[in-house]
């Protein structure tokens, strides 16, 4: 019953655009879910992550883990893509995994620039977090998926193409250099 409280008080995350602010902040999410949902929802929400573990642990929700499982492969096809280009070797194989998730891979590797990459990798994330969305709008997987797509959306709204293009340059100009300090920004 809770959770029907909850997703009733959560604004559409549908229609965002790229200018549009987003409806919520992670503070108001976490802080209605703190109030509503109980200890071990609240737990999955706290373990969500767009950046999940390389081995593969148990959540508590099946969304979270087939999240979790679709980032985890996106992630190893994109390393072993640019490990091929530049003719080193990455255990990965990637014939477990759909061909959708290859070929954004493939196409991101191919772009010309990050910041491409970013929007092609983004897209296929949105796409994907999408075809897992549940049909019950008040469930707990909903909020889940809510919360995920939040992360996603705020993360993506961190991007900023001068700010990535230095640092993008900085590293660049530090390995034609084989100066080994990394960019801490």
């Amino acid at each position: 019953m809770a959770e029907y409280y909850l997703v009733a008080q959560l604004p559409s995350l549908d229609a965002i655009g790229e200018n549009t602010p987003v409806p919520i902040t992670q503070e108001r999410f976490d802080e209605l879910c703190n109030r509503l949902l109980n200890k071990k929802a609240r737990e999955v929400l706290n373990g969500l992550t767009l950046v999940p573990p390389r081995i593969p642990e148990k959540s508590g929700s099946a969304l979270v883990e087939a999240w979790n499982n679709g980032e985890r492969n996106l992630r190893l096809v994109l390393a072993k893509l640019r490990a091929e280009k530049t003719d080193k070797q990455f255990d990965f194989d990637s014939r477990s995994v759909s061909d959708t998730l290859v070929q954004a891979a493939r196409t991101a590797v191919d772009a010309e620039t990050p910041m491409e990459a970013e929007k092609i990798l983004n897209r296929y994330r949105l796409d994907f977090l999408e075809s897992l969305r549940p049909a019950d709008s008040f469930s707990q997987e909903f909020v889940f998926y809510y919360g995920l797509k939040l992360k996603l959306i705020l993360r993506i709204r961190q991007f900023d193409t001068a700010s990535g293009e230095a640092a993008y340059r900085s590293i660049y100009d530090s390995i034609i250099n084989s100066d080994r300090s990394e960019v801490t920004q």
